[in-house]
């Protein structure tokens, strides 16, 4: 089985990935800014005794006995976040399955965070989804919850559904075109939260943007992801005029994807942020059938394998920024010639 982030799914060219998310605290333990490390605890072995009976392969893993470079590259999948990583000690864990499209964070902001995600844009079938494993560890755990709010949480942003969802956009004509600030201000006018690829607080790269709900009081599961696809749609619908546009122009797009394919396909050395810039202009070139030499799923094991810790877990090795800038030129020619 293929891991969701090297798959494609419906509108893959514009939406790398779907993320849903649930904020959950126990009723009976107090909120991570008030408990003690007792009471963490006490989460971490309240999950465990009840994962056998939730299913989903769901493993609980210990954060202070995963090494540093598989939580670097969990980060750079996006299935923990910065912040989550930064506290590694006894007190914070996950439970993941194989596939890694289902992770809970535990003590976070929250108790537990459950996530699940996929590839494209896969927001009903994410929620389904979600919806069905929230319902098993309700029914073994005590939720906080308030007929009158809802979900209660650490912040209260996040109270009533609990419920962040998110999806990952490739803009790069939008960008090209510089339309992309008139297309964020709009997409933040109807309720949504525009950020890097990284969540709050972090920087876009390679032309990436992370879109998420604002609000989750006042309104149903349901209406949140109808709104948000609703906004995906017309951003998806505003990328593809950009692209339209300026594929007119040709020999000027071809000249631009295919000077990324060069550098990459022939370079000796590269560092990190250079070959990012590059793989938005060779997922774009792709995208439009422009480049015929790649595809889609390649694509995809060179925007993850090129990423620093990644890029040590596929060679099997630790090594410094200098050694990884070589074997990423490296793996980068692996890729493209399998």
């Amino acid at each position: 089985m293929v891991n969701w982030y090297l798959q494609n799914g419906k509108e893959s060219d514009i939406v790398v990935s779907s993320r849903i998310r649930l904020a959950r605290n126990l009723n009976d333990i107090p909120f991570t800014k008030k408990y003690k490390n007792k009471d963490a605890l006490k989460i971490i072995d309240k999950l465990e005794e009840v994962l056998p009976s939730i299913g989903y392969g769901l493993k609980l893993l210990k954060m202070k006995d995963i090494d540093d470079i598989t939580i670097m590259s969990l980060i750079e999948k996006h299935i923990i976040s910065p912040d989550f990583a930064l506290n590694k000690n006894e007190i914070r864990a996950i439970a993941i399955n194989e596939d890694e499209n289902i992770c809970i964070m535990i003590n976070e902001e929250d108790h537990l965070r459950i996530q699940v995600f996929s590839a494209g844009l896969e927001l009903e079938a994410l929620l389904n989804l979600i919806t069905e494993i929230d319902k098993k560890l309700e029914s073994k755990l005590n939720y906080a919850y308030s007929e009158k709010y809802g979900f209660l949480t650490s912040c209260p942003t996040n109270v009533g559904t609990g419920l962040r969802a998110s999806v990952m956009v490739h803009l790069p004509a939008l960008t090209i075109t510089r339309n992309i600030n008139k297309v964020l201000e709009v997409v933040s006018d109807f309720g949504m939260n525009i950020r890097g690829i990284y969540g709050e607080g972090t920087k876009t790269k390679g032309n990436m943007y992370q879109v998420s709900n604002k609000q989750t009081l006042g309104m149903s599961e349901t209406e949140i992801i109808k709104n948000l696809k609703l906004i995906t749609e017309k951003i998806i619908e505003q990328e593809r005029l950009a692209r339209k546009y300026l594929t007119k122009n040709s020999i000027e797009l071809e000249d631009k994807v295919y000077r990324a394919y060069g550098i990459l396909s022939n370079c000796k050395k590269i560092s990190s942020e250079e070959c990012n810039k590059l793989l938005s202009d060779i997922k774009l070139g792709t995208d439009l059938g422009i480049i015929q030499e790649l595809t889609d799923l390649k694509v995809n094991e060179l925007e993850i394998y090129t990423m620093p810790a990644n890029l040590q877990k596929y060679i099997g090795e630790v090594c410094d920024e200098y050694t990884r800038d070589i074997k990423r030129a490296e793996v980068i020619k692996k890729i493209i010639n399998e």
